[in-house]
């Protein structure tokens, strides 16, 4: 983590983020305090998790040394399937019509957010479904979920990535072993609550999917994608951020007519007064 300079606090308020507070409706703020910045995303290399049956990132050398005229020089390309590592599920990667990648607007993916925290529930449970109730449960104790936030569920299941057996459930490629998938995920019927009742930007999560690992249908990536609400993916460090007090900016590549794409994600958490 690292204090913020004077350039990123004018940036955000150009963009009109602030800190987070409960309150029935979310008021766009008229000043951006200091904060902390939390980098929510893990690096893009060899150890990456992917979808079992996606193709893995991939770093080639085109060169790296001192040139011909005696300076240094290095190159590289890279290749890798849309969804892994911390990325971002654009709407139409499960609903035919939705924003593309490239037609997320901007101020969907920057905003107030929230963590609710499930970590104890999913302790003993793989398979966890984070329920309506659970989005309740913090209301109770929080304040409604505002217009606007972008909603950040927190499994726990961070503390095992990148290793693919504890964090997937197992470590087989191929199409096989998506049977034996078990990880967290939000409950579909949640999803609908969350369109339902509360006008978020987006939703993410520290695990594979917004469903979780033993999902045939991806009722929430359906629902969810339905209203145009796009997921972020494999989270990282949502251990390091409170409930609420914080906003995020995520922003993905961009992926001309992308279903999805590698994903930048920040948290700024608000300064203590």
């Amino acid at each position: 983590m690292k204090r913020l300079g004077l350039l990123l606090p004018l940036a955000l308020l150009m963009l009109g983020l602030g800190p987070s507070y409960p309150t029935v409706a979310q008021k766009r703020p008229t000043a951006i305090p200091s904060g902390t910045i939390v980098d929510l995303s893990y690096p893009f290399d060899a150890a990456t998790v992917y979808w079992p049956t996606a193709e893995t990132f991939q770093l080639e050398k085109d060169f790296e040394g001192t040139t011909e005229q005696g300076y240094y020089y290095s190159a590289y390309r890279y290749s890798a399937a849309e969804h892994g590592g911390t990325h971002i599920d654009a709407p139409v990667h499960f609903a035919k019509g939705r924003n593309t990648v490239d037609e997320i607007p901007i101020d969907q993916l920057v905003g107030p957010g929230i963590v609710i925290d499930v970590a104890r529930q999913c302790a003993g449970n793989a398979d966890y479904l984070v329920s309506e109730s659970d989005l309740k449960n913090w209301e109770r104790r929080n304040g409604m979920i505002g217009p606007g936030t972008i909603v950040l569920l927190r499994t726990g299941f961070g503390k095992f990535y990148p290793d693919r057996r504890q964090y997937l459930g197992t470590d087989q490629r191929g199409a096989k072993a998506v049977a034996d998938l078990h990880f967290p995920g939000l409950d579909p019927n949640a999803a609908r609550w969350l369109t339902q009742n509360r006008n978020i930007r987006a939703i993410g999560l520290d695990t594979a999917s917004i469903d979780y690992g033993q999902s045939k249908l991806f009722e929430s990536h359906r629902t969810l994608f339905a209203k145009n609400i796009p997921a972020f993916e494999n989270v990282a460090n949502l251990d390091k951020l409170p409930a609420r007090g914080f906003s995020v900016i995520a922003l993905p590549m961009k992926i001309k007519g992308g279903s999805g794409g590698p994903l930048r994600i920040i948290a700024v958490v608000a300064s203590q007064k």
